[in-house]
């Protein structure tokens, strides 16, 4: 029996959940526009566990979002995906967040456009068919009206994440659909995790680093007046 613990900390939704042969069977979750990981993180794990009656030592393989999304977020997440691989001896298993994400969206045809705010127009985003298969693969790039052209023109097209805000204003096209209000969550990795565990596809729990897709900038604080 493979319960798996998944940690999703890659936007401001701090998200865990627990899964049994890729079914989730708890979640717990912060969904909200404020980072909260670094004191609700650990305890949301304690409390699932609790809620659950699952025992540490029930567990068999630590999931984490692996990005691309907030620099902070990930490292947080990342930090104590390893930290409970290491305590209780078992795998470390890496969940692409926008591949996740996309997940939140059933469609029949056509394509699913996961994408992250990364600050002014840009997004980090991918392009997945009706199977989540990657057709384009990740990027880091600037939108503008003629994004995703390609995509639209003969395809239903459905974006999701927090950077549908911003693109819903410039991109206006008769097949685009934008599902709104969606932040990456731990409840659909479940099952992304268990496809990777049964084929034995880990992590070096010493060496792995979050995708962070950009290097991390540092912002000046603004001058006190």
């Amino acid at each position: 029996m493979a319960i798996i613990l998944s940690i999703e900390t890659a936007t401001t939704n701090c998200s865990v959940s627990l899964s049994k042969e890729g079914e989730i069977f708890a979640l717990k979750e912060d969904y909200n526009n404020s980072f909260s990981h670094a004191e609700r993180l650990h305890v949301f794990i304690d409390d699932i566990l609790k809620e659950n009656q699952i025992d540490k030592s029930e567990i068999k393989a630590i999931a984490v979002s692996k990005g691309p999304g907030s620099y902070t977020g990930l490292r947080i997440g990342v930090s104590a995906a390893k930290g409970l691989c290491f305590a209780l001896d078992i795998p470390l298993i890496s969940v692409s967040t926008l591949e996740a994400l996309a997940h939140q969206v059933q469609i029949e045809e056509g394509f699913i456009i996961p994408m992250l705010d990364a600050r002014r127009m840009e997004v980090y985003a991918d392009v997945f068919n009706a199977q989540y298969k990657s057709v384009r693969g990740i990027k880091a790039e600037v939108l503008d009206e003629m994004s995703y052209a390609e995509y639209l023109e003969n395809n239903m097209v459905y974006f999701i994440g927090n950077g549908v805000a911003k693109t819903k204003i410039l991109i206006q096209h008769k097949h685009a659909n934008f599902v709104e209000n969606k932040l990456p969550s731990a409840k659909q990795m479940g099952a992304l995790a268990y496809y990777k565990y049964k084929k034995s596809d880990t992590e070096d729990v010493a060496y792995f680093e979050p995708y962070y897709l950009k290097d991390f900038v540092a912002l000046k604080p603004k001058p006190k007046l």
